[in-house]
């Protein structure tokens, strides 16, 4: 299978991308902008084990005739569609950027799909769409009525827009909603890595609000789990939702414990008033997943935390700046 995944030099991407070059069956392309939102030379490191067997395109999901070029050269059969503009924080910042790239770029790879007759479309969305559901835990069927973030709005647009190719042009699309992941490889900007960093470094930490605030933090091998699921989902409705969690609501105290254990420091709190456009709970109901994706989340936070310190440790020691 040709396969397309966008943000595949990023964390989640890069992982994979790593399972799709496992059964040697897949031709895979990647198109990542290695933009300067963190530091490239992750990104860079992300890849180097694979660049070889894959190819690589840089450019952005803005350029639309790069897009179709791409497309029409490639005639993938399928799209895992990773890329985006994240973190709630920034598109309070910077909405307009995010509008560009995840809702523009979401139509022009599904436009250059609708046009080179790829079939298979899977797209990363995200909990944050879910805003402040009081109902928990979060399942698909429950009414989206208000997110509380540009970035919400935008994996929300994008869930529409897959909606709209499936119903008028028959590409299979999968929706994605993403809890909270970490480990090996992801983003500086996370709470799990910057934490990790200043702890480490014996610096304060933020903590906004007392602590109670809560996620369900799902581990990237979990996830990737349910993207190769979603790859091979081809019954079902034209268009479906799937959750994807680790059935496991961690608060941002207990969080912090882990990340000390693992450390092996305590850490210096600065603490701050809550912030505007969090979620005070996420819960991900994953039984919709377990039954159609053979989803089955395994690896706790007490054995997740771990496994990415030891990842921070090894980066440091090669030199890349983690920031």
């Amino acid at each position: 299978m040709k396969i397309l995944v966008t943000g595949g030099a990023g964390f989640i991407g890069s992982h994979t991308v790593e399972r799709l070059l496992e059964g040697g069956s897949h031709e895979v392309t990647v198109l990542d902008s290695f933009n300067d939102y963190y530091n490239p030379a992750i990104k860079r490191a992300n890849v180097r084990n694979f660049a070889s067997r894959i190819t690589l395109q840089e450019g952005e999901l803005t350029d639309a005739p790069l897009i179709q070029r791409l497309f029409e050269t490639s005639r993938f059969d399928a799209v895992i569609h990773l890329a985006a503009r994240a973190g709630v924080r920034p598109s309070i910042e910077q909405p307009e950027l995010y509008i560009d790239t995840n809702i523009k770029g979401t139509f022009n790879l599904l436009e250059a799909a609708r046009r080179t007759g790829c079939r298979h479309f899977v797209f990363a969305s995200s909990s944050s769409v879910y805003g402040v559901n009081k109902k928990v835990p979060f399942s698909e069927e429950d009414p989206i009525l208000q997110t509380i973030s540009p970035y919400a709005m935008t994996k929300m647009a994008g869930e529409q827009m897959c909606s709209n190719y499936s119903h008028l042009y028959g590409i299979k699309t999968v929706s994605l909603r993403f809890f909270t992941v970490y480990g090996p490889r992801q983003r500086p900007d996370l709470a799990i890595s910057k934490f990790t960093r200043l702890i480490q470094d014996g610096l304060p930490i933020d903590k906004f609000g007392e602590g109670h605030t809560a996620r369900d933090y799902t581990f990237i091998h979990d996830i990737v789990d349910g993207i190769i699921g979603a790859l091979n989902y081809t019954s079902g409705p034209i268009c479906d939702i799937f959750n994807l969690g680790g059935s496991q609501t961690v608060t941002l105290n207990d969080l912090i414990a882990s990340i000390e254990e693992a450390v092996g420091k305590k850490a210096i709190i600065n603490q701050l008033p809550e912030q505007p456009g969090d979620v005070p709970l996420t819960s991900a109901d994953v039984s919709k997943a377990r039954q159609l994706l053979s989803f089955q989340p395994r690896t706790t936070i007490a054995e997740g935390v771990p496994a990415y310190v030891e990842w921070f440790r090894q980066m440091r020691a090669e030199g890349v700046v983690l920031s």
